[in-house]
Formats: C-alpha cells, structure tokens, sequence
C-alpha cells in the first residue's frame, strides 16, 4: 500500500512540475512575435514606445505614408527594419 501511495504521490508531485513548465512556455510566447526571414514586426504599442510618439501621430505616419505597415485580420504590424530605416532617413546630424 505504501509502494501506491509513493508512486502516486511521485506522479503528481511530476503533474505539477509539467504544469509549471506548461505555464512558463505560455508566459514566454506572449513575448515571441511573428517572424520572416527573421524579420521582427513590432505592434502599434511597441512602435509607439520606441519613438516616443501618441497612437495617433503612429496612425497619422501611417496615413502619410511615411511608415509601411502590415495589416493582417486587423492587426497592425511593423517591421523593425522599417522603423529604422525611418529614423536613418530622417537623422540630421551636426
């Protein structure tokens, strides 16, 4: 009987650790973004946060034109190359 009650306990002592690690690779992929060719794509928030800019100023680089965007089932997504490539183009140096 004590052999049972071990091995049981030995089971969900490992359920439990699978269920960590489960819950570790969940928080982790909220972090991985889509790909291509290793390309990384940003979200509105991210570009927003990277050139201290409003929403709306992202919205209205959008609508000028002055940045290429992605739009898939709604989402808008950047490329990172895109972002850089604006602030080289635009740099004024002394």
């Amino acid at each position: 009987m004590q052999s049972i009650k071990n091995a049981t306990d030995e089971i969900l002592s490992r359920l439990k650790d699978i269920n960590a690690i489960k819950k570790n690779i969940q928080q982790i992929s909220k972090y991985l973004r889509p790909s291509h060719q290793e390309e990384k794509y940003l979200t509105g928030v991210e570009v927003s946060r990277l050139l201290h800019i409003s929403r709306r100023t992202l919205q209205q680089y959008r609508d000028d034109s002055m940045l290429p965007f992605v739009k898939i089932q709604g989402k808008i997504l950047y490329k990172e190359s895109d972002i850089l490539n604006l602030l080289d183009n635009n740099y004024k140096g002394k």
